[in-house]
């Protein structure tokens, strides 16, 4: 678990979980995602695979502009319309 970002709207955690080793297969790929919580709207996504990758691509991409907080949140709030889960304290 990695805090990536951190804004009074957003909080972006990236989580890497290591893939199961077969005896025989040595390397085997990791597998993960990223944990998106909306702070105002109180909900929250677990976003993999090919959503992930593109998050990340589009992250990246707005990393080599230097961005302002803003246009991180922006960014990010994209993904707001997907967010279905209710964020729970426990």
């Amino acid at each position: 678990m990695n805090m990536l970002y951190n804004s009074d709207s957003f909080t972006v955690v990236q989580f890497d979980v290591p893939a199961e080793q077969d005896a025989g297969a040595p390397g085997a790929p990791s597998r993960g995602g990223y944990e998106i919580v909306d702070k105002f709207a109180r909900k929250e996504i677990f976003i993999e695979g090919a959503l992930a990758e593109g998050f990340k691509l589009g992250v990246q991409a707005l990393i080599e502009t230097t961005p302002t907080e803003e246009a991180l949140d922006e960014f990010i709030g994209r993904y707001v319309p997907l967010m279905q889960q209710p964020l729970v304290l426990h």
